[in-house]
């Protein structure tokens, strides 16, 4: 009797993509996220949908993985290395949050320039007036540039909002300087930091990125700017970044990922009056949640059916996956 098919999940799937699978096989959503339950709970497992960090054990000794599916785009969450040597595909569901990501950044930086979160608490600690007393310290957007570093699917949405839904002067650096839009003029990284009044990091996670907003860049900025990063937390040097602050140096931060994740609530970032904290929600809205959801469904039975991922992402991978699931002679 053939084994029912096995799908796990690190998380609930939106109720759309769930309905997707009805019939399929067997939805399982993992009961905890450490490498024990993980590689224990995918062990069976036809597809892996991923949401969590995987740890390269899951895909040690599989019998039956055929993809590990990104439930949004980032990769830095599967260790491709381990699941291209397993004979595992690997696929993401790319630009479909790029646009909720982009709309957080603007939120994020206005939220800095309103002095939201001083704001917020004195006028609920201690009234009216006391809340409304910041406002003369605000800033607009009117009027400044934002550089955006990274021109992916969320930096070129990044620079289309900023450029085309509030008029802010919009300069880019990329790996690809062909990637810019037209009318977006490129600048190297030490230029970005130095012109910017808002610095935006919608770049991966790669070891060339890893700590490059370093003390020596953060230093380029002006005294009024403002970083936000929508990317990875690693990519920002914790260390410079808090002391800049603790100085005054820059304007604010506004940050929704971080090197340790949860971030510990005594954490330096929680005690400065002008960051803005949110727990890597960037990406998350309802609609985005359903577009990543069924995506990965997507990917997930098109794979069952037999065929390759359209957003495969590890092509050298096919000739032994298909040796892996080839019909015994």
């Amino acid at each position: 009797m053939p084994e029912r098919t096995r799908i796990v999940s690190t998380h609930v799937l939106h109720p759309r993509a769930r309905a997707m699978l009805d019939g399929v096989g067997d939805l399982v959503v993992a009961s905890a996220l450490d490498t024990d339950t993980l590689t224990r709970e995918c062990r069976d497992a036809d597809v892996v949908i991923v949401r969590a960090p995987m740890p390269p054990e899951v895909f040690a000794a599989q019998r039956r993985l055929k993809m590990a599916v990104r439930h949004g785009a980032g990769l830095d969450w599967i260790p491709m290395e381990a699941a291209t040597e397993a004979g595992v595909l690997v696929a993401n569901v790319p630009g479909v949050n790029a646009r909720t990501v982009a709309e957080h950044v603007l939120f994020g930086a206005m939220a800095v320039l309103r002095r939201f979160r001083v704001i917020d608490r004195d006028l609920r600690q201690r009234g009216w007036l006391a809340g409304r007393e910041h406002s003369v310290h605000t800033s607009e957007l009117s009027g400044k540039t934002i550089g955006v570093i990274g021109m992916g699917n969320i930096g070129r949405n990044v620079a289309t909002i900023a450029r085309d839904g509030f008029g802010l002067t919009v300069v880019a650096t990329s790996r690809n300087a062909g990637s810019l839009l037209a009318g977006i003029a490129f600048r190297t990284l030490d230029e970005l930091m130095a012109e910017s009044d808002i610095v935006a990091i919608c770049c991966p996670l790669t070891p060339e990125t890893r700590g490059m907003i370093d003390a020596r860049r953060i230093a380029l900025m002006k005294p009024a700017a403002v970083i936000v990063n929508v990317a990875r937390g690693p990519i920002i040097d914790d260390d410079a970044l808090i002391a800049a602050l603790r100085d005054n140096r820059i304007g604010g931060a506004a940050l929704d990922v971080f090197a340790t994740q949860p971030l510990p609530l005594e954490h330096p970032y929680f005690g400065f009056d002008n960051v803005v904290v949110t727990p890597h929600m960037a990406g998350i809205t309802e609609e985005s949640m359903m577009r990543m959801g069924v995506g990965a469904v997507e990917e997930t039975l098109r794979v069952l059916a037999g065929e390759l991922p359209v957003n495969l992402r590890n092509p050298e991978v096919v000739e032994r996956y298909r040796q892996r699931f080839a019909p015994a002679a």
